[in-house]
């Protein structure tokens, strides 16, 4: 007979409980609460989605089949499906957004020192969105098609652990460049996104930032350079190779103390 711990719990142990119980005491999340708390609706919630339960009937049904684990897992009893579905409804969504922001910080901190197959001394973002479909009769707040609904997730994930850093949740009609606007920068790192994304404006303002971006240009992009400024290295090894005529050509007047003008040629020219 095995005595262990169940896998579920050895999962659960990850998570910082005294975290969650100051963050649960700050949003007052278990006010008048009888049955099922924060903490155990997380519980229940977990678990649902590591064993993929797909409603609130399959995971009463699932609970139940393994009530005797139900202690050894953290939870009391089964909670009816009325009782879930009345916790998801009430309870305050910032619990659990403060606690994986605080899960996101820990993962991220484990990871920076695993090596990548980037040969970059910088923090490598990948920007995208994913659409969720949803059932229109239940989810009117969100409509998306005339004959169905939807959510979009923004996701930034950091590609050294592939954590996601950043979670924007909207309905599905929110075009992905907007996305941009709601986005922490980050100094240094860089953030590659699809041609989705491609807003000038937008993206001169991750330039101000100090950040890089590398993105596709789309089919029907109309664009011309205005200027090009070549590296001072390229200018100078450019400037040496350059022959007698060539640098004479390029021979430019710089105005002396005495307010004379003066040549100033390559040294290579003069000899």
């Amino acid at each position: 007979m095995n005595v262990g711990k169940t896998l579920f719990a050895q999962v659960m142990e990850f998570v910082p409980w005294k975290t969650l119980t100051r963050i649960i005491e700050r949003y007052g999340g278990d006010a008048g609460v009888r049955t099922l708390g924060c903490a155990d609706l997380f519980r229940v919630m977990a678990f649902a989605q590591l064993t993929w339960r797909e409603s609130l009937r399959d995971i009463e049904v699932c609970l139940a089949a393994n009530r005797g684990k139900l202690f050894h897992m953290g939870l009391k009893n089964v909670p009816a499906r009325s009782t879930l579905s009345d916790a998801l409804n009430l309870r305050d969504w910032r619990i659990y957004h403060a606690l994986a922001m605080r899960l996101i910080t820990r993962a991220r901190v484990l990871y920076a020192s695993e090596a990548r197959d980037l040969d970059v001394d910088a923090t490598v973002y990948a920007l995208d969105s994913t659409t969720i479909d949803l059932c229109l009769s239940l989810f009117e707040w969100a409509p998306f098609r005339t004959t169905k609904a939807a959510i979009k997730m923004h996701t930034l994930l950091d590609l050294r652990g592939a954590i996601p850093a950043f979670i924007h949740v909207s309905d599905g009609k929110m075009h992905d460049v907007r996305v941009l606007d709601l986005l922490p920068i980050e100094a240094g790192a860089f953030y590659i996104m699809d041609r989705g994304y491609l807003d000038f404006a937008r993206l001169f303002k991750l330039h101000q930032a100090g950040a890089f971006f590398v993105t596709r240009a789309k089919r029907n992009l109309n664009a011309r350079r205005v200027y090009s400024v070549r590296p001072i290295a390229a200018r100078a090894s450019s400037a040496i190779n350059a022959s007698p005529s060539t640098a004479s050509m390029r021979r430019r007047t710089i105005p002396s103390r005495s307010g004379a003008s003066a040549s100033k040629i390559p040294s290579r020219a003069k000899r």
